[in-house]
């Protein structure tokens, strides 16, 4: 199992004050239906903690023409929008929200080269709120693809994630289903398609990150 690069620190973090927490119990409680469920417990968050920063194995879905999710999770958005800051036209936003328990890496939904790349400080409202997309911190990347066709997608930090990282600079070439980033704790995917795009998923859908198909251009 691959843990994020950038989540080593906090993961470690995460052991260290477990198992601080650990020695507290068993030294101070003498109760044991109490201080062992505690001990569980802490173990428990270990454990989930460590899933929650990995970045899973998946074998890419679709093909050339394909735009896949960019995280696990749920979607809560589809509907034709404008979007001011890349493709300045209408479009289809499709929308991603990352609960507690999903993967929170993230991945390239599409091959092509990045042609723009924004990192707004902001608010932490709840990520699936709507005013979430514009005064969230987020940061905005756009893709023009081999056949001209461009996207855009953002990740945004919700009440919890105060971290967002985000692998993306102006003119590199990506690949879809590589690893582009990971945002810590709840937060949401918002991605803005051409209105001609075929949309494949519809709200209330689950989607995987690399794996699920949301759109062909």
């Amino acid at each position: 199992m691959k843990i994020d690069r950038d989540s080593i620190g906090s993961l470690a973090l995460v052991y260290a004050i477990s198992l601080a927490l650990c020695f507290v119990v068993l030294r101070f409680i003498h109760i044991p239906w109490l201080s062992w469920p505690l001990v569980a417990l802490l173990l428990w968050f270990d454990v989930w903690q460590t899933a929650f920063f990995r970045v899973p194995k998946r074998k890419r879905g679709g093909g050339p023409r394909s735009v896949t999710s960019v995280a696990d999770g749920k979607v809560v958005i589809v509907d034709k929008v404008y979007e001011p800051e890349f493709l300045k036209s209408e479009c289809i936003q499709i929308s991603v929200y990352m609960n507690f328990f999903d993967v929170h890496a993230n991945f390239w939904p599409a091959n092509g080269e990045v042609s723009y790349y924004r990192y707004y400080p902001g608010e932490h409202f709840l990520a699936f709120a709507p005013k979430a997309s514009a005064e969230n911190e987020h940061s905005c990347v756009g893709i023009r693809m081999a056949s001209g066709k461009k996207i855009l997608f953002k990740q945004l930090a919700g009440v919890f994630a105060r971290r967002i990282v985000c692998y993306a600079q102006d003119g590199v070439s990506v690949s879809r289903g590589e690893q582009c980033g990971i945002i810590k704790f709840g937060s949401r995917i918002d991605l803005f398609l051409p209105l001609d795009a075929e949309i494949k998923v519809k709200v209330g859908d689950a989607v995987r990150a690399c794996e699920t198909v949301l759109a062909e251009l």
